[in-house]
């Protein structure tokens, strides 16, 4: 270790993301001596856009010793497969598709699934639908957990849904046992130094809350980073329309748990189910340039058959788009106050883990740049991902949709990963010569652009010549079919937990 961890480390803002980083910084630096204390106003509630993860947070419960059977019960939790796409394209036989999280399984079966991807487009007549290639869409048709028998050889990758007003509580309370400080005070001013970083927050209640570091964790104000130190803002609004969300609960599905998120495409935007253990969570999340929230609400309706239901309706406003430096001075920006990509992907959570554990690797060995380099660089390699599925959409319903589909406000990175795609490029080489697979891997481009259906029309498709290896798609649903008897009901199992 070549610096030294603060001694004091304020984190204003509670919610999952302070949270997390006060698990995350008492872990890591208690200790050595580390006091860590979160300050949040009690008036201030969760946003809780987002109730679903990547399969990042899978490790940092495991890094806090939180086994599963403890905190999943907790929060209502439930397994995610992955995400399933519906309404994104038009075109027959791709109208959903599945995005499966990577598995050891996938590895025997990615080859073929990218050789048939490629050969389609070229012209040639094969299986390129992703869905009949992964284990994980396999088993959330059958609504079946990723968690297998124990003969079962392979590691299966799987996310979590869960209420994140619960998962706040069951994190506070580990960060106390932690030794981390609890203050529910309203703060009135952040008081800067002469040398323009943080000296201390100022509460209403008249206290001066002094350290060394502080972890901004305030929400979309951001009121350190941006409010009182001045970082500037860079909106994603040019590529990325939606800002804006109604969202409202129906009940659990009675016949069963789905283990993945689903995402609807809707006139402006797209709508969300997350399955909990005792509701369903839903929402629209949609662009108010081309819908008002009362007419998104009622769609949002529509779309659940609440029409005449006295359900009530919370309507959310997002600022999609990130500060340009994450940590600035004696300050690290965490969470909605460092950024926000639309939750399409679930990456909220997984940016807050990987800001606070790349900080406390950086902060020791003195890197700020580096550091602020690398997130920024994630920023915008989750945001490439997350236009590409509106820029290469295949609907033409509404103006939104052709307006997404005609949008030329792509990185060079995006640009050159669309041509690679569309001229018959091998798309993985493309991948590895931009060093973006940290991001998202192969698997996961080669699914968005193939379950689309992005592919020559169907009067340009020929049958494959003897330059084309056949793949026997009978011989993957057998294997696939096989891999999935090793797995069990997914309502049954979380009744055990």
């Amino acid at each position: 270790m070549n610096q030294k961890p603060p001694a004091r480390i304020i984190i204003l803002g509670g919610g999952t993301a302070g949270w997390m980083a006060a698990n995350l910084l008492a872990n890591a630096w208690g200790a050595f001596g580390t006091k860590v204390t979160l300050v949040e106003s009690p008036d201030v509630g969760i946003i809780g856009v987002g109730e679903g993860s990547t399969p990042q947070l899978r490790g940092f419960f495991r890094s806090l010793g939180l086994d599963e059977a403890e905190w999943m019960p907790q929060c209502n939790a439930t397994y995610k497969n992955g995400i399933t796409f519906k309404g994104w394209s038009e075109r027959s036989g791709f109208e959903s598709y599945y995005h499966p999280f990577n598995t050891e399984v996938d590895a025997r079966t990615l080859d073929s699934f990218t050789y048939n991807t490629r050969a389609r487009r070229t012209g040639r007549d094969v299986w390129a639908h992703p869905d009949r290639f992964f284990l994980p869409a396999v088993l959330s048709a059958k609504r079946l957990a990723p968690i297998a028998a124990g003969n079962f050889p392979f590691d299966v990758s799987y996310g979590y849904h869960f209420d994140a007003h619960l998962v706040g509580s069951v994190l506070r309370d580990h960060a106390k046992s932690l030794g981390v400080e609890h203050l529910e005070r309203h703060i009135a001013k952040v008081e800067v130094s002469e040398t323009d970083e943080v000296a201390a927050l100022l509460t209403k209640e008249g206290e001066r809350i002094e350290g060394d570091f502080f972890i901004d964790c305030s929400g979309f104000r951001g009121s350190i980073i941006q409010e009182a130190l001045g970082e500037k803002f860079i909106s994603f609004a040019d590529n990325l329309f939606n800002d804006s969300a109604v969202v409202m609960p129906t009940p659990t599905d009675p016949t069963g748990i789905n283990p993945h998120t689903s995402a609807t495409a809707l006139s402006s935007g797209w709508a969300w189910d997350i399955p909990l253990t005792n509701r369903t969570g839903n929402g629209y999340v949609y662009a108010s340039g081309y819908i008002d929230k009362d007419a998104a609400e009622t769609e949002l309706r529509t779309h659940l058959g609440l029409r005449d239901s006295d359900v009530a309706a919370r309507h959310l406003s997002m600022k999609v788009g990130r500060v340009e430096r994450s940590w600035v001075g004696n300050c690290l920006a965490v969470g909605l106050s460092q950024g926000f990509i639309e939750p399409l992907e679930a990456t909220a959570l997984h940016i807050v883990q990987a800001t606070v554990e790349g900080f406390i690797s950086q902060f020791e060995a003195g890197e700020r740049d580096q550091f602020n380099a690398k997130i920024a660089a994630r920023y915008e390699g989750i945001r490439d991902y997350i236009v590409c599925h509106y820029r290469v959409n295949r609907r033409t319903d509404t103006q939104y949709w052709r307006d997404n589909a005609a949008n030329q406000n792509l990185s060079d990175t995006l640009k050159i990963m669309m041509t690679s795609w569309f001229r018959g490029e091998d798309l993985g080489a493309t991948i590895a010569d931009l060093d973006i697979a940290k991001y998202y891997s192969s698997l996961s481009w080669h699914c968005l652009l193939a379950g689309y259906g992005t592919f020559p029309n169907d009067t340009q498709i020929t049958p494959p010549g003897d330059d084309i290896v056949p793949v026997d798609m009978g011989q993957i649903d057998d294997f696939l079919a096989r891999c999935a008897l090793n797995f069990g009901d997914h309502k049954a199992l979380l009744q055990t937990r």
